[in-house]
C-alpha cells in the first residue's frame, strides 16, 4: 500500500490534483482540467490528467462515482492516515513489537 501511495504522490502534477479536490471535492475531469489551467498554468491534456486520476485512484487516494453522464472524483485520506499512524503515532498498536 505505501508504495503505491508514495508514486501518487511523487509527481508534482498528482500533488496539484489533490491539492485541488481538497479544496473542492467531488469534480469531473474537466472542471480539474480547468483548474490546473487556470490556477497553475498547466497545459496537460484531458487524457494525460486522466491517467494522474487513474494513479491516484489505484493507490487510493481519490474514489470516483458516476451520476448520470459525469464522473465525480473525491479525495480519499485514509492511505495517508495509515502512513500517519505508521511513523508519527509511534504508540498506535499496529507499530508495537
Amino acid at each position: 500500500m505505501p508504495d503505491d501511495v508514495f508514486k501518487a504522490l511523487a509527481d508534482p502534477t498528482r500533488r496539484k490534483i489533490l491539492d485541488e479536490l481538497t479544496e473542492r471535492n467531488g469534480q469531473t475531469l474537466f472542471e480539474i482540467c480547468a483548474r490546473l489551467t487556470t490556477k497553475h498554468g498547466l497545459g496537460s491534456s484531458r487524457q494525460a490528467i486522466s491517467q494522474h486520476l487513474a494513479v491516484l485512484e489505484a493507490a487510493g487516494l481519490i474514489r470516483t462515482r458516476r451520476q448520470g453522464r459525469y464522473k465525480f472524483h473525491d479525495l480519499t485520506t485514509e492511505p495517508l492516515e495509515r502512513i500517519v499512524t505508521r511513523w508519527l503515532k509511534p504508540d498506535a498498536p499496529e507499530n508495537t513489537p
